[in-house]
């Protein structure tokens, strides 16, 4: 059997140009920077191969899609340089899903947390389920979700961002993330969830290839700029994860 300690990315196709990009990490979905490069490289082959029509982005278990950044690491780091680093692995992730040509749909069977909330945020349109609550925690830690912030304002918008950041030790409900725009579904099981998904790709894997990139180009109008504001944006982060506060509340983390 293969060893999952580390977490694991895969990548599989089916015949009619479905492309399946699903993460596994044992700490709740969580996502360390090994694998934040490789699930970049996934998306990066998955839309460079011309019989993908239609990426899905999902992960593994059924309790949460992501956990976010990997506390581990984030106690590692040591200076400023290795700290934007790590942070820019999200901003990689995020503008491969932005300048993939193909259109990503997200599936989001549980509970998200900061990074997670951006990946969602990314995807061109997101299923959910009922059990899909979301949390941007990162200031009860001493950082912020500066990174993943351009993604999510860009779909919900800046009061519910603020709402969203600022309550940032409360989960807001998978009814909440779709009324602000987050999710376009939510149904209220994984089953349920995952007999639209596959009848919504099935449907979109049929249409027309160069429309659909058409439409993945509207949908990023004005983001042009996000290769250097994200970048800029994980040095913010990495130089705040470095602070007594930080460090201090990650310690507390790990002692509860």
């Amino acid at each position: 059997m293969p060893d999952n300690s580390n977490g694991n990315i895969t990548l599989a196709y089916t015949d009619d140009g479905i492309a399946t990009i699903s993460f596994y990490h044992p700490a709740q979905n969580s996502l360390p920077a090994a694998l934040l490069d490789l699930l970049t490289v996934k998306i990066n082959h998955a839309g460079e191969n011309d019989q993908t029509r239609i990426i899905i982005l999902k992960s593994e278990g059924d309790r949460t899609f992501c956990a976010g950044a990997s506390f581990d690491e984030l106690l590692q780091i040591k200076d400023k340089e290795a700290g934007a680093i790590f942070f820019a692995g999200f901003a990689r992730v995020i503008n491969a899903i932005r300048k993939s040509p193909k259109i990503v749909i997200a599936r989001v069977q549980g509970k998200s947390v900061g990074g997670g909330v951006g990946l969602a945020a990314a995807a061109d349109y997101c299923l959910a389920t009922e059990a899909a609550a979301i949390k941007l925690s990162e200031l009860a830690i001493g950082i912020g979700p500066f990174v993943i912030s351009p993604a999510v304002i860009r779909k919900i918008g800046l009061p519910a961002f603020s709402q969203l950041t600022i309550r940032a030790v409360d989960f807001q409900t998978a009814q909440w993330a779709k009324e602000k725009g987050l999710y376009n579904e939510v149904y209220d099981t994984i089953a349920d969830m995952d007999n639209a998904l596959n009848e919504l790709t099935q449907k979109l894997a049929s249409y027309h290839p160069e429309a659909l990139n058409g439409l993945k180009q509207i949908l990023w109008e004005g983001t042009d700029d996000w290769d250097e504001l994200l970048d800029e944006r994980a040095a913010i982060s990495g130089e705040l994860v470095l602070s007594e506060f930080t460090q201090q509340a990650l310690q507390n983390f790990f002692k509860k």
